[in-house]
């Protein structure tokens, strides 16, 4: 077959020839279609030889805007490898300068607990289960102090609650205690070695209170663009709503005065976020009485100080007062709760007044059945359970204790008591330390959060009945 091949003049004959219908070429052999094809990285070959031929001199137009969009990138690129390493080194800074804070941080914690907050040095400190159990209550009062109202933290102050919190717990890490387990040596034999365990106390108590801990500070960080606020006291008067009408004023108790004022909308708020806060207000009263519930146990097992012992009176009589010790004494089916609401306690200084009197004369009649059955009071209590309940001082013990019980839970805000301050002063125990310190913090602002929360309901319900 005759083979038709027209060689082009110019490169741009040869880009209008690639349009022409090349079917007729199909019947050439593979070697002499490969002689007249030319592959791109050709054309861009010869295109390059091309520029550089007709430009010797460098002044073309072309060329100068290919230089300068080279050297253009190459400034880019510079700038951009510039810049990440300054923030890589920022970065880096920042980080550095975390962690000297932490370690700053650290050194202070460990010194304090080590001079037992003694910073003369002189050894007069106290213990290390005082002064770690008030680096406790410091750092909720630095944290929680000025926190008066339903919102979240401010991230700061949640970093440095966890972080020193995570400082302070981690002495838990090392309180263990041994029990006796079987291994096998490298000779197959069955040796018996002492393991160590974490403490009983601490393995069932840290765990919960760390849960509520996190619950809490949730139930904190849920209260974000809420249908309620906060104005001070004096600016309820000229302040006016976010939907343009005026606030309305509503009466609060004057004992809490230096709280700021829940405010809602003149038609209070809405049913879902009402329904909301109610159930929010259950899950911290159930928070609260959990860590209520920690925390007097922790007490509980706390060892009696001896000064407190020697400072009671000889008659538990004198110092429960005449006309509860009658009541208590007289009547066959004792109602604690009967018995509270025939005192018309009227503050909660007279709760806790009324609390140290019981407390001591349930000590006083407890010493005396240890004294008159020569035991010690747990045996006391168990051979009464077999139903032998006949002696005197162990029923007016009992109910004592029972009317304590009663008036703590109808006054779940009511102070420590005298003895309650005297073991957490006189403990010696780190680890009960701890569990003690944080269940009181963790009950304490379960107990600020249930009480805001009533306080937004109380407002809410005020405003939608003047509305109507």
């Amino acid at each position: 077959m005759e083979k038709f091949y027209h060689p082009s003049s110019s490169p741009g004959n040869q880009t209008d020839q690639s349009n022409v219908d090349t079917s007729g070429y199909s019947t050439l052999s593979g070697d002499e279609s490969f002689a007249y094809c030319r592959t791109s990285s050709d054309i861009s070959t010869l295109s390059e030889r091309t520029d550089e031929t007709s430009c010797i001199d460098g002044s073309s137009p072309m060329r100068w805007s290919v230089s300068m969009s080279v050297a253009q990138n190459q400034t880019i690129l510079s700038r951009l490898e510039m810049k990440q390493h300054t923030d890589a080194a920022e970065k880096e800074a920042i980080d550095q300068e975390a962690i000297d804070s932490d370690i700053e941080m650290m050194k202070e914690r460990f010194s304090k607990l080590l001079l037992g907050e003694d910073m003369s040095g002189s050894g007069k400190g106290v213990c290390t289960a005082v002064a770690i159990s008030n680096a406790i209550t410091n750092l909720y009062a630095t944290v929680f102090g000025q926190n008066l109202r339903l919102e979240p933290l401010p991230p700061e102050k949640m970093s440095k609650w966890r972080k020193e919190m995570g400082c302070l717990l981690s002495v838990c890490d090392y309180i263990v205690e041994f029990s006796p387990s079987f291994s096998q040596n490298l000779q197959d034999r069955t040796v018996e070695v002492m393991t160590s365990t974490p403490r009983s106390d601490i393995y069932m108590n840290l765990p919960a209170l760390e849960k509520l801990d996190a619950m809490l500070l949730d139930i904190l960080d849920s209260f974000r663009d809420t249908e309620f606020w906060y104005a001070e006291q004096g600016s309820l008067s000229s302040d006016r709503t976010k939907s343009g009408s005026f606030r309305k004023v509503v009466s609060r108790n004057e004992e809490k005065w230096w709280l700021p004022v829940a405010c809602v909308p003149t038609r209070g708020i809405s049913e879902k976020s009402r329904k909301l806060l109610q159930h929010k207000r259950d899950c911290a009263n159930q928070i609260h009485k959990a860590a209520m519930a920690i925390n007097n146990g922790i007490l509980a097992d706390m060892k009696v100080p001896d000064t407190y012992m020697e400072a009671l009176p000889k008659c538990g009589r004198a110092s429960v007062g005449d006309a509860i010790y009658r009541y208590m004494i007289t009547t066959e089916r004792f109602s604690a709760n009967y018995l509270l609401d025939c005192l018309n306690i009227s503050s909660e200084h007279e709760a806790l007044e009324i609390a140290d009197r019981v407390e001591a004369s349930m000590y006083t009649w407890r010493r005396k059945a240890c004294i008159n059955h020569s035991k010690s009071w747990d045996k006391i209590k168990n051979q009464m359970a077999d139903g032998d309940k006949n002696d005197k001082n162990y029923i007016l013990a009992s109910r004592a204790e029972s009317m304590l019980f009663c008036l703590k839970q109808r006054y779940p805000g009511l102070s420590q008591t005298t003895l309650d301050a005297s073991k957490i002063q006189d403990n010696k125990d780190v680890g009960q330390a701890i569990l003690e310190s944080y269940s009181r913090v963790l009950e304490g602002l379960a107990f600020n959060i249930v009480a805001w929360i009533e306080d937004v309901l109380y407002v809410d319900s005020t405003t939608r009945q003047q509305d109507k």
